[in-house]
């Protein structure tokens, strides 16, 4: 048996104990394995492994959509990043990348209606589900009412184990609808609670000077606004409505 050979099948064996493992198989009947069957059958059941383990995660991937709840499909391909300003030291290469999720940082995107932050905040969550990242999507308003009314009903905690499981939390439109007393005490529990274990990425057009209006509690958005800017960094969105101008072009498509 030429080198050559040889190496195609240790390699091939290789491949088959780690796919085996990834399926639990024992070492024990692997070995038993490998070293009784004929090359094709190694080669034959390594095939079915993979094809398997390749099925397991698209369903892994399906569920784990699922559960982050996005209102829409986004990506990063295509966005117009022209009138976004990173923070010192990153460009949007930082964000795409995701390793900011590693360290559990996040980002607070700011900036008027229509500049693309809930499109951005989207395609981060979902560019993030598909590295294998549990990951949850909330409108704010939504959120607060949810664990308002979980707590009410004696299943606020288990509403924030289910968030908990997630490596990425986005919490969207911060601000947009006025929030009850109880919903901004159970808000800031899910801030807290990503303080250093998740990231957070939080969309809003409020400045921080006003988030003790929309909270109705100037020290608890004090405390809240303490976490997020320890770890997380601000993104401004500036120029154009993306929305007004997609409206004009509709209508000067219209026109003609």
């Amino acid at each position: 048996m030429g080198a050559a050979t040889a190496e195609a099948r240790d390699g091939l064996r290789a491949e088959l104990r780690a796919n085996a493992r990834r399926l639990y198989f024992s070492a024990e009947t692997v070995d038993a394995f490998i070293g009784e069957a004929p090359l094709a059958q190694v080669r034959a059941v390594n095939s079915l492994m993979a094809s398997e383990l390749a099925l397991r995660e698209v369903h892994k991937r399906d569920r784990m959509m699922r559960r982050a709840r996005f209102p829409q499909v986004k990506s990063f391909e295509g966005f117009d990043w022209g009138g976004v300003t990173m923070p010192e030291g990153y460009a949007p290469a930082d964000l795409e990348s995701l390793s900011f999720i590693a360290g559990a940082e996040g980002f607070v995107f700011h900036g008027g209606t229509g500049r693309g932050k809930t499109h951005l905040a989207i395609a981060t969550g979902i560019a993030a589900v598909g590295r294998g990242v549990e990951t949850r999507f909330f409108e704010c308003a939504s959120l607060a009412m949810m664990l308002d009314r979980a707590s009410r009903e004696g299943r606020l905690e288990e509403r924030l184990r289910d968030i908990s499981r997630a490596g990425l939390v986005v919490i969207d439109e911060f601000g947009y609808v006025p929030i009850t007393v109880e919903g901004s005490r159970a808000l800031f529990q899910v801030v807290s609670d990503c303080y250093e274990r998740r990231s957070l990425i939080i969309t809003t057009n409020i400045e921080f000077s006003k988030w003790g209006t929309v909270l109705g509690d100037d020290k608890l958005a004090a405390a809240m606004i303490d976490r997020i800017v320890h770890h997380n960094r601000l993104v401004e969105f500036g120029g154009a409505s993306h929305r007004m101008e997609n409206a004009l072009m509709l209508g000067k498509g219209d026109a003609r």
